[in-house]
């Protein structure tokens, strides 16, 4: 089923979201209708590929350039910056200490209560993307004594799954309120059990990292930068591992980058960070810039959630392999 955007107007319309020629279509304020291709046919459509705009079609063509000019994100990202008075750094530090908290809370929780279909449906896409991701390190055998870093832990949602398998984790977040709440929460949950090693928690941003771990995972937390710090960050969560490096992100396709922008036409009161999307083929070229190789990939996609999963591998290893 095509994934189908409305848009409500209150002017008349220079472009018809019909589809229909110009000029053909009511000049009454009405709502219109979106429609976008299938999820499997657009999502791994690159923003430079020249099947992306015959897929896509004239009428949407149209519709996208109308959607997309009514959203400035550079602009948003600016006024975020001089209310916070810093860098993406600092506007992800205060939103997840603050409102973010408790939004997110919301999210990787087990509640239903005072939690929207969307809310959910980002949780079901999370909790994918980490039942993947221990599935991909369980593949190399048990994770019993195996030290893991989990950069940009969260709430623990990766981190506590881990250490019920064995393994000994290092978790940290830029969040002083997230770790807080990982912490609770791996007490409640892990508190007695057998063979069990509770998860060292620490209040740190990603390149104030330390120490050599067998695996390094980092899900779902490059969104927050741009694509230089980013590979920035890659890079030295690179320098840290010894065997395998995780990390997902929000793929940047033509699609997905509309969905985006279309997203950003509504913001709610707790919808404060920027956002970043980033091509599979930019985060692959971060880590072979410093010997990485990519071994394994999935994709994690539901109806308001995508992520990128990419498990990375010392070049060296990935031959041997």
């Amino acid at each position: 089923m095509a994934f189908t955007a409305i848009i409500s107007t209150v002017a008349p319309a220079s472009v018809a979201f019909s589809g229909h020629p110009p000029g053909t279509h009511s000049r009454r304020p009405t709502t219109r209708i979106l429609a976008l291709p299938p999820l499997p046919q657009a999502a791994d459509l690159s923003l430079d590929s020249p099947a992306a705009l015959a897929v896509l079609g004239s009428g949407s063509i149209a519709a996208l350039a109308a959607a997309v000019s009514l959203t400035d994100p550079n602009r948003r990202r600016q006024l975020q910056a001089q209310e916070i008075g810093g860098s993406d750094k600092e506007v992800v530090r205060e939103y997840f200490n603050n409102t973010g908290f408790e939004r997110w809370k919301k999210i990787y929780g087990d509640s239903t209560e005072d939690v929207n279909k969307v809310q959910l449906d980002i949780r079901l896409g999370h909790s994918k993307t980490v039942e993947k991701a221990i599935l991909m390190l369980k593949d190399g055998g048990t994770l019993s004594g195996v030290t893991v870093c989990d950069a940009g832990c969260g709430t623990g949602s990766l981190a506590i799954p881990l250490a019920r398998e064995g393994a000994v984790v290092s978790a940290s977040d830029i969040s002083a309120a997230m770790v807080a709440e990982a912490r609770r929460q791996a007490e409640e949950a892990l508190a007695g059990g057998e063979g069990i090693t509770m998860p060292e928690f620490q209040v740190r941003d990603l390149e104030g990292l330390e120490g050599k771990y067998d695996t390094v995972v980092c899900l779902d937390v490059l969104i927050h930068y741009p694509l230089e710090k980013a590979e920035k960050m890659i890079a030295h969560l690179a320098s840290l591992a010894e065997k395998r490096l995780l990390v997902s992100f929000a793929p940047k396709t033509l699609y997905y980058n509309l969905l985006k922008r279309l997203g950003e036409l509504f913001p709610g009161p707790s919808k404060a960070t920027r956002a970043y999307l980033h091509a599979e083929s930019e985060v692959e070229r971060a880590l072979e810039n410093v010997g990485w190789r990519v071994r394994r990939r999935d994709f994690i996609n539901t109806q308001f959630y995508f992520s990128k999963l990419m498990e990375a591998v010392p070049v060296v290893a990935a031959a041997d392999g």
